[in-house]
């Protein structure tokens, strides 16, 4: 196995990985919103609980598009190792 194809590989993983840590955020952000509207039906005014379910929200929100801008890095990254090599 050629050290292009390990770093390939590795870089394979990786993105998997970033993937599954994308979908596990984009579900807890769901429960979350459901959470919330839950929240909010039983409570009108808006109680701490709320206000803290909507940070959490939102600093999942903020780690969602960390994981995009990382798997966005992955996918340059591999395109580059897979793009045909001009010079050979």
């Amino acid at each position: 196995m050629s050290a292009t194809q390990v770093k390939f590989e590795l870089l394979e993983k990786k993105l998997r990985k970033a993937v599954e840590v994308f979908k596990q955020a984009q579900a807890e952000k769901r429960a979350l919103e459901r959470e919330l509207e839950r929240s909010k039906a039983e409570s009108k005014q808006g109680s701490k609980g709320s206000a803290a379910l909507e940070k959490e929200l939102q600093a999942l929100r903020r780690e969602r598009e960390e994981v995009r801008s990382r798997i966005a890095k992955l996918v340059e990254q591999i395109e580059l190792l897979t793009k045909p090599d001009s010079a050979g």
